[in-house]
């Protein structure tokens, strides 16, 4: 720190009192810090009250403002100076950037836990294959261990699969393109939720499909509606989100996805099952490929990735073929698009699969997601939609928030949200919230993030940012 500018007096500007139902109050404390030094409240060089005098003033055991402080200074936000004081730091890092509340990734990438699984990772593939096998051209549905290690990760969604019918893919992404390659042609409509994964949508553009839209109601998907598209649209393929939905987070019951694959029996309509979450769900269904196999003559193909219960890098994603369609156009599709999964990254997740790695991760990742959803359910008012260990939530705006402005409001403080015309098929765009709750480095910037989305949908700002012009 520069000793031009170390405060002696106090800086107790930014101290609030803490409210019950908001999370711990030594994340609250935390937040409360980092609020302060992002909108110039506290800046650097200010001093920060003794730790013993802000317990008592705000009623709280020293311990709890020991914990606060030191979260804050780990991220480079404050410096100890031992009886000299506590003072916010001249460095830039830590808090000062956008907290990412608009993209659908996993929480603890950037924590020791997932460094150390990562280190150790990191030199396994070289360990279990050969230079040969990890670097050279591998063209087709995958090696066998890695088809294997597919299988073993899909058993409790798909049942003892076939490992002839697993195919590993560079991505859950590259798996749906190449899927509407290999079942649909140039101009064919793809019925879909009116409001659906926006990398579906970005792929049916870009391979000239007509993505249409399904109504849904309170329980999904609509069999009703799905009838009626197919009536008048006559589609090559059915896409699906069942399990904690993107973007609703709606999950489909047994009696919903059976009277679903009905009416795709009854066109021949063959159905993409996009399912990253299943896996995160508290209590899954079974999915619609289980019940097609068991109840159904309609081919279902199964997409399962890890980056949303793993790790986005690893661009590995697992697509299970039904036993009577055939594997040739699917992997022409797919060698087309990315001639072949990366053999290092589907080495090192087959790694993790079958050494119990990644289901230990997983259960983490479930747990730390478990604590989030809490804490954005004690925070966010209105109406929210959730799974209680899902990466997102649906939340309905006040009728006098415009989504769009507000997205632009949120993004200029800080925030990155996502509002609902980004999963539009068409013009149907109700006034709702994405939000996302992994990506935020942890619980205290999440719930820093969250209270200031709170304040823009509450406060005078909120109200201010429909009115703008």
């Amino acid at each position: 720190m520069s000793p031009s500018r170390r405060l002696k007096k106090v800086n107790l500007s930014w101290v609030r009192p803490l409210t019950a139902g908001l999370g711990a109050r030594y994340q609250q404390i935390a937040a409360q810090i980092i609020t302060a030094v992002d909108d110039g409240v506290l800046k650097p060089g200010d001093r920060l009250p003794p730790q013993r005098e802000l317990a008592q003033a705000l009623g709280v055991d020293l311990t709890t403002v020991t914990r606060a402080y030191t979260e804050v200074r780990q991220k480079g936000l404050l410096e100890a100076h031992g009886a000299g004081g506590t003072y916010v730091a001249y460095s830039e890092s830590g808090a000062n950037g956008t907290i990412d509340l608009g993209m659908n990734i996993p929480p603890l990438l950037n924590s020791a836990e997932f460094a150390h699984m990562l280190e150790r990772g990191s030199g396994t593939p070289h360990a279990t294959a050969s230079p040969m096998d990890l670097m050279s051209y591998h063209v087709g549905a995958g090696a066998n261990r890695h088809r294997a290690a597919g299988a073993k990760w899909l058993q409790p969604m798909t049942g003892n699969t076939d490992i002839e019918r697993v195919v590993v893919c560079s991505g859950a992404q590259t798996a749906i393109a190449a899927l509407l390659l290999a079942k649909s042609q140039s101009g064919d409509a793809i019925a879909c939720d009116e409001l659906t994964y926006p990398g579906f949508l970005a792929a049916a553009r870009l391979l000239q499909r007509v993505a249409v839209g399904v109504k849904s109601d309170e329980q999904g998907t609509d069999p009703a509606d799905l009838e009626r598209v197919c009536e008048q649209h006559r589609p090559a393929a059915l896409y699906l989100n069942p399990t904690i939905q993107n973007p609703t987070a709606l999950t489909l019951s047994v009696e919903r996805r059976t009277a679903l694959l009905r009416v795709a029996e009854k066109y021949a309509l063959p159905v993409i099952e996009d399912d990253p979450y299943w896996l995160l769900s508290e209590r899954p269904p079974s999915t619609m490929f289980s019940l097609a196999a068991d109840t159904s003559s309609v081919p279902v193909y199964y997409v399962s990735t890890l980056s949303k219960c793993i790790a986005p890098g690893l661009r590995t994603a697992y697509l299970v073929v039904p036993s009577d369609e055939p594997l040739s156009p699917v992997l022409d599709a797919l060698r087309s698009l990315a001639l072949m999964p990366t053999p290092w990254m589907a080495e090192m997740a087959s790694t993790w699969i079958e050494s119990g790695v990644a289901v230990q991760w997983l259960a983490r990742i479930k747990s730390e997601m478990q604590h989030r959803q809490t804490i954005a359910a004690s925070i966010l008012p209105g109406k929210i939609q959730a799974d209680p260990h899902g990466l997102h939530l649906w939340l309905e705006l006040p009728r006098h928030i415009d989504p769009y402005r507000l997205t632009q409001t949120a993004l200029q403080q800080g925030l990155g949200v996502t509002d609902s015309e980004a999963f539009a098929t068409g013009s149907f765009s109700p006034a709702a919230l994405r939000v996302s709750l992994g990506g935020a480095i942890d619980r205290t910037r999440l719930t820093h993030g969250l209270t200031r989305l709170a304040e823009l949908l509450q406060g005078d700002l909120g109200r201010r940012v429909s009115n703008v012009v």
